[in-house]
Formats: structure tokens, sequence, C-alpha cells
């Protein structure tokens, strides 16, 4: 009897040396609230959205700038020259036409008295007189002049420092009747658009006649 009791209280003393050596105090667990040894990793921040840009305000690095709008004004074609103005080439090698010459007026004593009239070409301009009489007239009520001559000359080129030359005789009659006009109105060819109006003082016309066109001033004299 004494040896089972013995036996007994042995088991007891073997099982709670046991229960010691398997306590809290030698577990390899991690103690509560202890941190872990690798921290998780932390989450990415998100990228902030891009802004746009103000304007004139440079482009992010590696991101081309939107080319600015331009403020450079675009050039305008320039106006064509006015027909008979300075630079004006379109009557090269062509008819003259009145607002492509110069017109000069004076009056001379010979034959009785006459006036003559100069034409030179404008600035840049060639073109050609025809081999007859311009176009004369004298107010506005269109008395207008006859021809002088009845053999045509040759065509003149007006260029440069040339003249014309042409004898207007402004009253042709023996006649006390006349009126008396202070411009002469000259026109190339009948029909003139732009005719031109140049002085001559103060004249007495009845039935004037004209001759054509003359390289020379002595040739121009109605009548001889």
């Amino acid at each position: 009897m004494r040896s089972r009791i013995a036996l007994t209280a042995l088991a007891v003393t073997a099982l709670a040396a046991a229960a010691t050596a398997c306590g809290p105090e030698n577990s390899d667990a991690p103690a509560a609230g202890a941190a872990p040894t690798t921290a998780p990793p932390a989450a990415s921040a998100p990228a902030a959205a891009p802004s746009a840009s103000a304007p004139g305000t440079p482009a992010a690095p590696g991101k081309s700038a939107a080319p600015a709008a331009s403020t450079k004004p675009t050039a305008t074609t320039p106006a064509a020259p006015a027909p008979g103005s300075p630079g004006d080439k379109t009557g090269y090698g062509q008819a003259c036409g009145t607002n492509d010459l110069t017109f000069g007026a004076k009056m001379e004593t010979q034959a009785g008295g006459y006036i003559l009239v100069t034409a030179k070409a404008k600035a840049g301009i060639t073109c050609v007189l025809p081999a007859t009489h311009p176009v004369i007239a004298f107010g506005s009520g269109g008395i207008e002049a006859r021809n002088a001559e009845q053999a045509a000359g040759a065509p003149i080129t007006l260029t440069g420092s040339a003249v014309a030359y042409v004898g207007i005789n402004p009253k042709s009659t023996n006649t006390d009747q006349n009126i008396e006009f202070k411009d002469v109105i000259i026109g190339i060819s009948a029909g003139d658009p732009d005719p031109a109006s140049i002085p001559v003082g103060s004249v007495k016309v009845d039935k004037p006649v004209v001759t054509n066109w003359h390289t020379n001033a002595k040739d121009a004299v109605p009548g001889v």
C-alpha cells in the first residue's frame, strides 16, 4: 500500500516538473506587444496629377512646351502702282495713253501764233505715240481741232528724256468770230477716258487745227 502511494507521489512530482519546463518563460513565441522585426512596406503616395501650366510657364523637364501663338503680323501684298504712276511698267512697248505722259504748252508767234505742246513719258514708262495727231478740244462744249496734215508720220517711242511735239493753231479763220479759252484739252486717242487739261492763257478759238506728233519742234508748226 505504501509503495503505491509513493509511486503516485513520484508521478505527480514528475508532471509538475514537466509543466514548469514548458511554461511561458522559456517559450520561443514573441511576447505580447513586441514590434515585428521587419516593418511592412509603406504604401506609395499617389503621384500628383499634372496641373495646367499658366501661359508663359516653362514646361516640365522632359516635355516639349506647346508653341505660343504668333503675334507677328503677316506680310501683306503691296498694292499695284496706279496706271501712269512712277513704277508702273504696264505701258512698256505699248501705245501711249494720256495718263502715261506729262504735257507742257506755250504760245509761239510763228505762223500767226500757235500753241506748241510737248509730251514726255512719265518715269518708268516706255510707250509709243501713234503716227497721227492727238485729239484736241477747247471748252466743255468740245470745239475739236481737225488735222492740219494729210500724211501720217512715223510712230514715236517715248521714254526717259525723249520729247514729242504737236502744234495747234487755235484760230484758222480770218474773221472776227471766235471764243476765248484758257485751257486746251488733249487726248491721245478718240474716247480717251482720262484726257489732260493744259493751261495756255487766254486764246481766241475758231476752227482750230492740229499737226501730227513730231520729234522736232520745227516740224510741229501748223501751216508751214
